[in-house]
């Protein structure tokens, strides 16, 4: 708007000053912009009392590499294994499945102690395996509540904000209608209708950008071992890393669960593969140690650890199974 159309309508009837004045006041209330809150992450009750000793999946010799004896394979499935395998019970499976044979021939008491100090050995570790399960999974939900809940916070702060905004052009629009029945000789509405356009149009931009951010800073990062893949993590357990990693390269096509996982977040566009300067900014933010985070990516990132925390829990299945296999040796 220049000076002369400025000065032109002041000069009009007093009666648009009001209006002017009300309106201006509006555009620069509402288009002021809020630095973005920072929070730190890291500062939670979500950490672990205990970080998870890492010695490497080379350590964990992966199941299709192993020659197992048919007395395992007869009497266990694959899955139960595997698990096995990775909880470091395999060979004490075999002790216990040659003992059990023993006893059926000479039921020696020293024989049934050996084969009971075994069991309980076996199932122990198998709980302990399931409350490390637990543990993790924890977290996990633990951090996604809290993102859930920052994400929650944004989202009505813009709720509020859009309610606002829509109260203010109901109120222009109805100023509009009013004045429209004035007498030009009262009021010029040629102008009003000129102030109120450009002060609804304002409005409705407004609503459309209308979009909180917050700082958010993570330097404990699950997302990111599980985006990046490194043979050693130090924030999960050797046989929850093993699960998420393993796959039998001889079988084609088959892929690990952290490859899955991935997969499932490039599919799903929660990291954009279309757009490379996208794509590289929430690839910083998600598996980084943060940054400035919108309410849908703070969704989006509640979601991917949702979805891990999902794949984790599975390994209890597959605990069960061996449990309940492990019970029924006869």
């Amino acid at each position: 708007m220049d000076m002369v159309t400025f000065t032109f309508l002041f000069s009009k009837r007093t009666v648009q000053l009001p209006i002017l004045i009300f309106s201006i006041g509006i555009l620069f209330s509402c288009s002021a912009i809020r630095k973005a809150q920072h929070i730190n992450m890291d500062n939670t009750s979500c950490l672990p009392i205990k970080a998870p000793v890492s010695i490497g999946l080379s350590t964990i010799k992966p199941i299709h590499e192993l020659n197992i004896d048919t007395a395992l394979s007869s009497r266990f499935s694959f899955t139960s294994l595997n698990v096995a395998n990775s909880i470091g019970i395999l060979e004490m499976l075999g002790q216990y499945v040659a003992l059990n044979e023993k006893v059926k021939q000479s039921a020696s008491f020293e024989n049934r102690l050996a084969l009971l100090e075994l069991s309980h050995n076996i199932s122990k570790r198998i709980s302990q395996a399931s409350l490390e399960v637990s543990s993790v999974t924890s977290e996990i939900d633990c951090e996604e509540e809290k993102i859930a809940q920052i994400a929650d916070y944004l989202s009505k702060k813009e709720q509020d904000k859009e309610t606002k905004l829509t109260v203010v052009a109901i109120v222009v629009s109805a100023a509009d209608a009013i004045l429209s029945t004035l007498p030009k000789s009262v009021f010029n509405f040629e102008y009003m209708g000129l102030v109120s356009g450009i002060t609804g149009t304002t409005i409705a931009i407004l609503i459309l950008k209308n979009q909180q951010k917050v700082v958010l800073k993570h330097n404990r990062n699950m997302l990111h071992e599980i985006w990046v893949g490194n043979e050693q993590s130090t924030m999960f357990p050797d046989f929850i890393w093993y699960y998420l990693n393993y796959y039998n390269p001889n079988k084609k096509n088959e892929r690990s669960i952290r490859y899955q996982i991935v997969e499932r977040w490039m599919n799903f566009k929660q990291i954009d593969n279309a757009n490379a300067k996208k794509r590289k900014v929430l690839i910083d933010i998600y598996f980084g140690n943060g940054g400035e985070y919108s309410t849908d990516q703070l969704y989006n990132r509640a979601n991917m650890y949702d979805q891990l925390e999902s794949y984790i829990k599975l390994i209890k299945q597959e605990l069960t199974l061996l449990a309940f296999e492990f019970e029924n040796i006869k």
